[in-house]
């Protein structure tokens, strides 16, 4: 004996899958998507004005903030900063700059203030309390090379 419930089950279990249509952009005239994820960019447009400034000036000053205090390696910033910008980064680690009064300072970050004096370039400043000390930390953000990756170029902490 069948029910309308079972009935509706047994439709429902030997149905099609519902598929979603394949997107076309980037697609040769074949309908083939490309083999390498790169491929499908050439001759695309760019995908907008960027990152908004406030957001990334955030982003680093949170891992910067990482590196001074030495819970992060200034290796990681390597590829994000300037030559003059990680050997400022590097001369404010061997001083210590940050430093924590003890193990159980964490790092507490202040609102970032930013400002862009051109359009490839963010300043910054963060107010860093470390137990009953305060750091202020100033960075700066460029739009360098051909691809247009932001790196930090200089840097201080007082």
């Amino acid at each position: 004996m069948t029910t309308p419930f079972s009935d509706h089950l047994t439709t429902r279990l030997t149905a099609r899958p519902h598929r979603r249509p394949r997107p076309t952009g980037g697609c040769d005239a074949a309908g083939r998507r490309p083999r390498h994820p790169r491929a499908a960019c050439t001759g695309a447009p760019s995908p907008g004005p960027g990152p908004d400034p406030g957001a990334l000036a955030s982003r680093f000053a949170h891992r910067l903030v990482e590196v001074l205090t030495g819970a992060r390696s200034s290796g990681q910033l390597m590829r994000h900063t300037s030559l003059d910008g990680y050997g400022q980064l590097a001369s404010l680690v061997r001083v210590g700059a940050l430093r924590r009064g003890g193990a159980a300072d964490r790092p507490r970050l202040g609102p970032v203030h930013e400002r862009s004096p051109s359009p490839d370039a963010v300043e910054a400043c963060v107010r860093v309390d470390l137990g009953r000390r305060h750091h202020m930390v100033a960075f700066r953000l460029e739009q360098r090379g051909p691809a247009g990756q932001w790196q930090c170029t200089a840097v201080e902490a007082r």
